[in-house]
């Protein structure tokens, strides 16, 4: 079988004929005459990271015929002139995460634009350039429960317990959020932790 899989343009390739279930032919395809020239192992280990991440990819730039790798400045050699490399978005990524994955799967070349949001990745000779992206770990790294909220809730305050299980609903979801809502979720919930105490301490002053 050919090393490659080719098409004068996306539009002819059958749906029977196209093996990457979660990538079409148009948006691999060169943006300058629409033709088809693909590295077909490369292809390969785009699949298997899109499948162990489970998050969509955003593909910008895949295949590129000649002319179209001269207009937009590409180097001579260019490996998306041979099909084995790919520019993909860091929208709903976590660049860090994303490249120890594509290292584990094969991928090689790797390009750094974190003014432009994607990360470029290729099979070529191993090396890589640009300034690696910002740590985004807070993004996807698990939040303790607060200590208060936890304590008020384990002495049988109902408010305090829906505040610890709104949490918990924001923690797992954080990784679907975008930075702000996070951030905006958690706020709320520390305030409703201060609000708790203060009315713990009121209801002490009381007694």
């Amino acid at each position: 079988m050919s090393d490659k899989f080719k098409a004068a343009h996306w539009s002819r390739v059958s749906a029977a004929s196209w093996p990457w279930e979660n990538f079409r032919p148009a948006e691999m395809a060169s943006k300058g005459d629409g033709s088809l020239v693909l590295d077909i192992d490369a292809m390969d280990r785009l699949q298997a990271l899109r499948t162990h991440l489970g998050r969509p990819m955003l593909i910008t730039s895949a295949y590129r015929d000649p002319a179209h790798n001269r207009r937009v400045g590409g180097a001579k050699s260019s490996y998306h002139l041979k099909g084995q490399a790919f520019d993909v978005r860091m929208d709903n990524h976590n660049p860090a995460e994303f490249e120890a994955a594509a290292r584990v799967l094969g991928f090689t070349g790797f390009g750094y634009y974190p003014d432009s949001g994607f990360m470029h990745i290729d099979t070529g000779p191993a090396r890589s350039w640009g300034t690696p992206f910002p740590s985004r770990s807070t993004r996807f790294a698990p939040e303790p429960e607060p200590r208060r909220v936890q304590k008020a809730a384990a002495e049988g305050t109902g408010v305090a317990a829906v505040a610890v299980a709104a949490e918990r609903v924001v923690t797992e979801a954080a990784p679907m959020l975008p930075d702000a809502a996070v951030s905006w979720a958690f706020t709320v919930l520390a305030i409703m932790g201060f609000g708790l105490v203060v009315w713990r301490a009121i209801r002490a002053g009381q007694e």
